[in-house]
Formats: structure tokens, C-alpha cells, sequence
């Protein structure tokens, strides 16, 4: 986005002490200092909470607009009567706010754009460099310095299947520079020979720096003359009577070849390209991205746009390339199954986001069609999969209203549950869900603060309680927070329920259901009892499907808190009381732990004790009896 930051320029809103307008009134004020470039103009609500996002070539024309309510649709008349504000950044170019506006919707996430929720990063293949025995691996994230990268993957299983054939084909290590330097033989990897053991120097730099540039030579596409000299190779081994080492070749070969089978998943005529296909039912979109690279499919996935019923595919279409590739970079071909709005300056916005051209393309012919409609009909079977699941969602949800006297169907339910041995590592965690299933990007975790008496459960979840909705504004009380839950669903019997109760009245939170789900005295599933406010303690028929779906939203809740329990828990195992001890690092503590056996031992041993071991002297020794022994 560099180009773009250099290009924002001055920004005009509400000035400070200014009196408070809103809606159309709000806007006329935004507009006398609006200029006619090309820009971004972001509308606010009450409490400076981004609305729209929007991009125009010219602000001034784009934003007056809104004042002709009556050809505006109802969406966008009430986005208008919310608005309080507006705030602007000019660019350079159409093309450039293009760019800026996919990037703000993407971070501020404002309630009337398409939104694409993608959390995910994706993974590499990743080459150090700098090292006389590079390392394969895949990344995630920032890239690292002095490292070579091919990707991106659609998720961790295609590119530990890449990783797995290339380890087969070119024997590369995947271990780090730590264990490489301990080895002191080779590893397993080595045995099934996927790996050629630089560790013990099985392998000579020269022959490895050989294994390297093929891989390279590989992973850039250039392959047909490397696999004709691997065969070359193998023959020649073979002439020699060096079986041994021909079938070593021949392995290496067996893999490459399988990396290379063509057809509508691996396409032999497509480069580097994405593959994406929208597809429309219901009011619903999903668009499946195929990542094709160096003619091999890194993967797809399936994605599930947020947008209003009336949006049109274009659009949609549009606002998803935008938002995909503003966080990675874009291939040098995007094949459609239809165009997107605008669709000559999408394409220079990402050819601008790449750096060079970016070609937007709806093949009509061959086998790139093939690809683009193998790409559209799993769009289709995907969205037909979750519109079927969502329907079955819809009758359980009613099914829930009507066993708790809801009011309406429940659209969030969060589930509560806490996790901790005798109190130690406790955790509580919150599990959300709705008419799209589980939303996981919405899971919270909460590390208890305390104090709190070991084992005390209602204590836990008091403070759970009041982290979750202890933080209301308490200037707009009487408005309702979007995030808020339909009915809150506690693993817990009575007194858990009291608890949460008491903590929601004590915060001034009434308009929320609770409702407490315990197992009965044999614990048995189908047999669970809930407690509900101004009812006696009931249970459900056991073949109940609304029981079935409760006892799942419960279930995933103490999944949840027991993973994280045990992440908390291992991340604490991992570490000790000499990390806290000054001048004591990685290596000094191995070294008190191998002398002595464990933390307990080290605080026994006297300070001639602890100069004994190598790396300490005399005053690291004091120190270190010091801090466990404090005068």
C-alpha cells in the first residue's frame, strides 16, 4: 500500500465542538469541504464507528449523491440517517482509492460493505539462504530475510503434500539450524530417504548446492530438462553397476513425476494464475479460488462474502479481488467465470497493488474454461452444502426459541465453560454460534486474572462474566451492541447459573436469556438438565434433535476450553524459574538442569556446588543463590 500512503492527502469531517448533525444534514456539512479529486470518504456513526467505505474519481460528485434519498434503496437510506460524520483521504488516481478502499473495509470491517471475512494467512514454501545447507520448510506470515519464497498454498495440507514429494525428488533438509548443528547421526528421514543427511555430512556442500538449484529450477517451472537428466543419470548409474545409487535416482524420478500429472487440477497450459469462480443461490454467494502455480495446484478454498440480498454479482466479484490480494500479492493472471464491476480498473489497481500487469480474464475456450467451470461447479456444490446446513440450523434455532420462550430465533448464542487443575492455568472460554454454524473467528479465550480460590468455578466464570460485558458505554446503554448475544448457554448446573445471573444484574444487563445446561447425577449424555429463570430445572426427550444440538454447542465449548487449557498448561512447562534468574540464558540453563536434574535441585545446591558447572562463575553463582534464597 505504499504507493497509495503517499498518495492520501488532506481529510475533512465534523470539526471539533462543532454542533452534532446527522444524516442528510451530516453529510451537506461534510460536503462544503469536500474537494472533487479522487479519494476515499468514509461515513461515521454516532460514536466515530465506520459505516461505509466508499471510493469515487471524483468525492465531491460521488458524495452529493446521497442527498437524493429517494433514488438511493432502502440500505443505503438508512446507512445515510445514521451518519453523523465523514472523514476523506485524497489520492492520486481512481485506481489508487480503489486500493485504500479495499484496504480500510478489509481492517475496519464497516457494517453496510461487502465484507470478506478471511482471518486466514497462508502458508509458503520457504528456501533460507545464507547457510552452506539450506533449509526447506513452509512459513506463515512475514517473510524472513535472505529467503527464497513460492506459494501461496490454500492451506497447510497442500504444502505438506508439496513439501512431502519434493523431499522424495530432492532431499533437501527440513530441519532447523539447531538440530542440524546437534546430530550426531542421521535421522529417519534419511533411512526412507527423504533427506540426504547434511547433518553428518552424508552429502558434500557442493552435491547439496546441486540438489538446491534443482529444486529451484523446480519450483520456477523449469522442469523438463531436469527430469531428462535425472534419467540420463540413472542410466548412467545403472551402466556402472551402481544399482544402489540408480535406484536412488529412480526414486527421486518416481516423485517428480507425480508432481507433475496434468489435467483439469494440475493444468499443464496455465503458468501462474488464480482460478475464481462465483456462484449466486438464495441471496447467498460463495466464490471458490483455485491457486495454480507453475502449472500445479497449490490448493483452493471456498469463500462466503458478507453482503446485502439485492448485491449484484459484480460488484461482489469486484469487492472480493480487491479485499483478497490486499494482503498478498496478485498472479499475473486471474481467470473469471464472470467479469467484475469496473472491471478495466480493477485490473490496474492490481496490476498498481503487483507492480506489473495484471490480467483479468473469462477464458471461452480449451482447457482454461475447464478449469474455470470444474472451479464454478465447486463453488456451486459448496454453497448448496451450506445452504442445506444452514436449514437445518434454521429449524433447530426455531426448535431452541420455542424450548426457552424466546422471543425470536436466536442469531448468537454464546457458550461458556472453564478449564484449570485445582485452579491452576484456568482458562474460560466462549464459544459463538448461529445460522452459519460455528463462528470461529468470534471464539474468545480468557485467562483468569483472579484472585481466585482454586477450584472455585462460579468465581471463574464471575470473572469471565464481567471481562465480557463489563465494558459497555455507558453514554449509549440504551443501544444494543451488535455483538451481542441472543441467548447466553452456560455448562453448568444452579449455582453457575446464579452466578452469571448475578453478574449480568450487577452490570445492568437484563435483556440477555441465560440458561444453564448440567449433566444429571450419572452424568450420562441425553439426561442433562437446564436451568432457566422462572422456570423449575427441566430436561428434554432424549431423541430430541433441539438436546442434540445443545449438547453440541456444550460439547464444543469444553473442547475449546480443555485446548486451551492444555496450550496454557504446556506453554508453562516449557518455561522455569531460572528464565526469571538474571544472566541465566538457553544454554547456562541446560547446563544447571543436566548438573542438578531439576529446578529444585538448583536452589539446593550451594554456591561451590553451582560453580562447578561449566559457563558459571563465581558471581553468576551468587546471583543465582540470591534470587532463590532472598536474605
Amino acid at each position: 500500500m505504499s504507493k497509495v500512503d503517499e498518495a492520501a492527502g488532506t481529510m475533512a469531517g465534523k470539526e471539533e465542538g462543532e454542533t452534532s448533525r446527522e444524516g442528510v444534514e451530516a453529510i451537506r456539512e461534510a460536503l462544503r469541504t469536500i474537494p472533487l479529486s479522487p479519494g476515499v470518504y468514509r461515513m461515521l456513526g454516532a460514536k466515530g464507528e465506520v459505516l461505509y467505505v466508499g471510493k469515487a474519481l471524483s468525492l465531491k460528485k460521488r458524495v452529493s449523491s446521497y442527498l437524493r434519498l429517494t433514488q438511493l434503496p432502502e440500505r443505503l437510506r438508512r446507512m445515510v440517517s445514521l451518519t453523523h460524520s465523514m472523514e476523506i483521504v485524497t489520492t492520486r488516481t481512481e485506481a489508487e482509492a480503489l486500493l485504500l478502499e479495499a484496504n480500510y473495509i478489509k481492517k475496519m470491517k464497516p457494517r453496510f460493505n461487502i465484507l470478506l471475512r478471511d482471518d486466514k494467512s497462508y502458508p509458503w514454501i520457504m528456501l533460507t539462504e545464507g547457510h552452506v545447507y539450506p533449509q526447506i520448510t513452509k512459513q506463515r506470515g512475514r517473510p524472513i530475510k535472505d529467503a527464497t519464497y513460492w506459494g501461496p498454498f490454500a492451506s497447510a495440507w497442500a504444502v505438506n503434500q508439496t513439501l512431502n514429494l519434493i523431499q522424495r525428488s530432492f532431499l533437501l533438509r527440513s530441519c532447523s539450524d539447531a538440530v542440524l548443528s546437534s546430530r550426531t547421526r542421521p535421522c529417519l528421514l534419511f533411512q526412507i530417504r527423504r533427506c540426504s543427511a547434511p547433518c553428518v555430512e552424508r552429502v558434500t556442500p557442493s552435491d547439496y548446492v546441486a540438489l538446491v538449484d534443482e529444486t529451484k529450477q523446480f519450483l520456477s517451472g523449469k522442469s523438463t530438462d531436469l527430469q531428462q537428466a535425472l534419467v540420463e543419470e540413472m542410466e548412467r548409474a545403472s551402466e556402472a553397476m551402481e544399482f544402489e545409487r540408480a535406484a536412488s535416482i529412480r526414486d527421486r524420478i518416481r516423485g517428480f513425476s507425480s508432481m507433475q500429472e496434468s489435467g483439469i487440477i494440475n493444468p499443464a497450459s496455465i503458468g501462474d494464475a488464480d482460478i475464481i469462480a462465483l456462484w449466486q443461490q438464495a441471496g447467498k454467494t460463495c466464490l471458490q479460488v483455485f491457486f495454480i502455480r507453475n502449472s500445479r495446484n497449490n490448493g483452493n478454498r471456498a469463500f462466503y462474502p458478507e453482503h446485502a440480498e439485492d448485491d449484484q454479482a459484480a460488484d461482489i466479484l469486484s469487492a472480493f479481488l480487491l479485499q483478497f490480494y490486499d494482503d498478498k500479492p496478485p498472479p499475473p493472471q486471474i481467470l473469471l467465470n464472470c467479469d467484475p464491476a469496473e472491471l478495466d480498473l480493477v485490473s490496474e489497481a492490481l496490476s498498481l497493488k503487483r507492480g506489473r500487469k495484471v490480467e483479468l480474464l473469462q477464458p471461452q475456450r480449451g482447457e482454461r474454461r475447464d478449469v474455470v467451470r470444474h472451479a464454478e461447479t465447486n463453488a456451486r456444490e459448496a454453497l448448496e452444502r451450506r445452504l442445506a446446513e444452514s436449514a437445518g440450523v434454521s429449524k433447530l434455532l426455531d426448535g431452541v426459541a420455542s424450548v426457552f420462550n424466546l422471543e425470536a430465533p436466536p442469531q448468537r448464542i454464546e457458550t461458556y465453560d472453564n478449564s484449570h487443575i485445582m485452579g491452576q492455568h484456568a482458562y474460560g472460554v466462549m464459544v459463538v454460534a448461529g445460522r452459519e454454524g460455528f463462528t470461529k473467528r468470534a471464539y474468545r479465550k480468557f485467562s483468569i486474572k483472579g484472585p481466585v480460590t482454586p477450584g472455585d468455578d462460579f468465581g471463574m466464570m464471575r470473572e469471565v462474566m464481567e471481562r465480557r460485558f463489563g465494558k459497555r458505554d455507558t453514554e449509549m446503554a440504551e443501544e444494543r451492541p451488535q455483538d451481542w448475544p441472543d441467548l447466553l448457554l452456560i455448562d453448568g448446573g444452579l449455582g453457575q447459573f446464579n452466578a452469571v445471573r448475578a453478574v449480568l444484574e450487577e452490570l445492568n444487563v437484563r435483556d440477555i436469556p441465560i440458561v444453564a445446561i448440567a449433566k444429571g447425577p450419572d452424568r450420562d449424555a441425553g439426561r442433562e438438565w437446564f436451568f432457566q429463570e422462572g422456570r423449575s430445572p427441566f430436561q428434554l426427550p432424549p431423541n430430541d434433535p433441539v438436546l442434540y444440538y445443545l449438547q453440541r454447542l456444550r460439547d464444543e465449548a469444553h473442547r475449546f476450553a480443555i485446548t486451551t487449557h492444555r496450550a496454557g498448561r504446556s506453554k508453562a512447562i516449557r518455561t522455569s524459574e531460572l528464565d526469571a534468574v538474571p544472566g541465566i540464558g538457553a544454554v547456562r540453563k541446560r547446563a544447571l538442569l543436566n548438573r542438578f536434574g531439576s529446578v529444585r535441585g538448583v536452589k539446593g545446591a550451594s554456591i561451590e556446588e553451582l560453580t562447578t558447572v561449566a559457563g558459571i562463575n563465581s558471581e553468576i553463582a551468587r546471583t543465582i543463590h540470591t534470587f532463590f534464597h532472598p536474605q
